[in-house]
């Protein structure tokens, strides 16, 4: 049975030119010295700092031309949005929603097609029939607003929509089990007008409708 291969002083490599790199010693787009040189200074042999620069390089932070050396691409190491997301709080989530979604509103007034409108129209009519249990409204709400997001006809905003769903998807359940919605009514007409717009390709409408809608959201978990 295969062993995992473990570099320990290749990471304690990686960790010492991360270091390096973070104090500015390298700045951005700059060639980090020659290999020999490189490894003299950490004390290491070269194979463990070719393992050293491979894997920073896989973090996007160092990039090995062919015949020109090794170059700085980043500053630091980026970490992926499934981390990034599960230590925001909500607030911050809506936030970034509120950027993206009424973006994607006023993209989708423009660019929507009719089968875009039917697919909006049919989970409008499903999310206004659910109500109870509390699962399905927001499983209902959710399906309505990625409707939106797809009648934008942008890949990068749907991705990033899709990570959010996850983490906003606990909360409002959380929320809406404490606090449920005061006036279901008028939330209604707030995602109908939104869907008017995006009709009407009145796009000024659709952000503002989008961005009204998730404000008042947010003030809810503030």
């Amino acid at each position: 049975m295969p062993h995992v291969r473990r570099h320990p002083l290749a990471a304690q490599a990686a960790e010492v030119l991360l270091g390096r790199i973070r104090a500015g010693e390298w700045p951005l787009g700059h060639r980090l010295p020659g290999e020999t040189t490189l490894a003299a200074q950490l004390g290491v042999g070269r194979s463990t700092l070719r393992e050293a620069i491979r894997e920073l390089a896989g973090q996007g932070v160092l990039e090995s031309r062919q015949g020109a050396g090794v170059f700085v691409t980043a500053l630091d190491v980026v970490e992926d949005w499934e981390s990034v997301l599960r230590r925001a709080d909500i607030v911050t989530v809506i936030e970034a929603r509120l950027a993206i979604e009424a973006e994607a509103a006023a993209l989708a007034a423009t660019r929507r097609t009719p089968a875009d409108l039917r697919a909006m129209r049919r989970a409008l009519t499903e999310r206004a029939a659910a109500s109870d249990p509390v699962e399905d409204l927001v499983d209902a709400d959710t399906a309505f607003h990625r409707t939106v997001i797809v009648a934008a006809h942008n890949g990068v905003l749907l991705q990033m929509f899709d990570a959010f769903v996850p983490r906003l998807h606990h909360a409002m359940l959380d929320m809406l089990r404490i606090r449920p919605l005061a006036d279901p009514e008028a939330d209604h007409d707030a995602h109908e007008r939104l869907f008017e717009a995006i009709r009407a390709r009145a796009a000024d409408a659709a952000a503002t409708a989008s961005r009204v809608h998730l404000t008042a959201l947010k003030a809810a978990f503030a």
